[in-house]
């Protein structure tokens, strides 16, 4: 009996992933919320996973051609953050307002606001874009950057930098998909896009076979392409259509209503991811004051934390898509037990990964480098970055929860107070008058991540994010 039960349990569990992985057909605003949990979140940590590959992947092979190659991918990394930001914030709109008019059973209204949010991301693309490619070498002076790495990673810098409106269209068309619950579709482009990009990474980079040697620059290409060929597979899924959302030739046209709700939404949402990235960019720019050891290091560190915490972020954005379709059924009690049960299985999830990185930091950089000056800095970076794992946890769930009900303000507000009143002063006071350095920034990063994840809970429980209207 015990075996027969056994049995069956497994068989179920297999059945949920493969409906999650082929699409589901479920209505996330009925049944079980731990299944719909379930659904939604494998296809996005996979999503996560694989975009986490595409990071550390390029730092894996640049580290064979030097720290000076190292640091050009970070400088350029601390720059595109920026293009992440705004990126990430007009796809906080679009999942938001996709997810409620899916919610609400009005799939024309859904796909009109894809339109729009793919409308704006071009826009934006081209005008991130354009300056990037000419004013790199500029942006990596600005950075920090020595002679040397100015010298090697110029051209990297305008491949990177110059291909910001596929970025744009790759994130953004993806926001689309997770909204109206088709996290199937947004984990399959990632998948392709990175796959192309694991294949060409160490063909350009060092040559091979038919290829150029391109060196560091190689990396650039290779994501490029990968990323681009992702870009034309969501556009023909968008157009072929799927079973919650489905762009028609009579949609593509400029809604003004809608642009000026999603513009609304968007202007803090982007204002809520540019303030961590700034932030980001301050911390960088600090460490690059200790050296390109240091600043190797805290690459190597960030990449390896960012492999690992983007999934976990996969798992996050079910609660926003949750979120987004319940408030828009009416259901606001069943949105905040979704929040509260995917908070758990991410802080599951978080925790045990922070723990294996506090206790055995150094063999896991050792898959990156044994360069004797970087390792202690990498591994230190690594081992007190994760003592914010617990928090950072809560903090990337609450976050997407207030994002799906369309409330950007709330995490506006927090991400201000936190990383620039707060972690920008305290990483300067510990690494510079406390004489931490390095150090110093690493120990400002986890004590303001929980922090911050303090506040967005207290928040959360105070309920204002129910009665938003988008």
């Amino acid at each position: 009996m015990a075996a027969t039960v056994t049995n069956g349990i497994s068989s179920s569990f297999w059945a949920s992933v493969r409906e999650a992985l082929r699409g589901s057909h479920q209505d996330y605003t009925m049944g079980s919320i731990t299944r719909a949990i379930f659904l939604l979140a494998v296809p996005m940590v996979l999503e996560m996973l694989m975009e986490s590959l595409f990071a550390i992947v390029d730092v894996f092979w640049v580290a064979r051609l030097g720290v000076e190659s190292v640091a050009t991918v970070g400088l350029a990394e601390a720059v595109l953050t920026i293009v992440y930001a705004v990126t990430m914030g007009l796809g906080v709109s679009a999942t938001a307002m996709v997810a409620r008019r899916v919610g609400e059973k009005d799939r024309e209204a859904a796909a009109v606001a894809g339109v729009q949010a793919i409308g704006l991301g071009v826009l934006t693309g081209l005008a991130l874009g354009i300056p990037g490619l000419h004013f790199a070498p500029h942006l990596l002076r600005l950075m920090g950057a020595s002679s040397g790495v100015v010298a090697v990673g110029s051209a990297y810098t305008r491949v990177a930098l110059g291909g910001c409106a596929v970025i744009v269209l790759l994130m953004l068309n993806n926001a689309v998909f997770r909204g109206a619950g088709d996290a199937a579709i947004a984990m399959r482009v990632l998948w392709l896009s990175n796959s192309i990009n694991l294949i060409l990474d160490p063909c350009l980079i060092f040559g091979l076979g038919p290829f150029p040697r391109l060196g560091v620059t190689g990396a650039a290409v290779a994501t490029l392409t990968g990323r681009s060929v992702g870009v034309i597979y969501q556009l023909w899924c968008l157009g072929r259509g799927s079973e919650h959302i489905q762009i028609l030739a009579r949609q593509l046209r400029l809604n003004i209503a809608m642009m000026l709700r999603l513009l609304r939404v968007s202007v803090t949402g982007i204002a809520q991811m540019l303030i961590p990235h700034v932030a980001w960019l301050s911390l960088i720019r600090m460490v690059s004051l200790f050296g390109n050891d240091a600043l190797a290091g805290y690459t190597i560190a960030i990449r390896i934390v960012v492999f690992f915490i983007l999934p976990s972020w996969g798992l996050s954005g079910a609660a926003a898509t949750l979120v987004g379709q319940n408030l828009g059924a009416g259901q606001p009690q069943r949105a905040e037990e979704s929040v509260w049960k995917t908070a758990i299985y991410n802080v599951l999830a978080m925790g045990g990964i922070g723990l294996v990185f506090v206790l055995f930091p150094v063999p896991v950089v050792h898959l990156f480098t044994r360069d004797p000056l970087v390792v202690p800095l990498a591994a230190a970076c690594l081992r007190i970055v994760s003592l914010g794992n617990l928090g950072y946890a809560y903090e990337m769930v609450m976050m997407q929860a207030f994002n799906g009900a369309g409330d950007t303000r709330t995490p506006t507000w927090v991400n201000f107070l936190g990383f620039i009143v707060f972690e920008i002063p305290l990483a300067y006071a510990l690494a510079v008058p406390a004489g931490l350095h390095a150090q110093g920034v690493f120990w400002a990063i986890a004590i303001s991540e929980t922090c911050i994840a303090v506040a967005l809970v207290f928040l959360f429980r105070r309920g204002g994010w129910k009665t938003e209207k988008i």
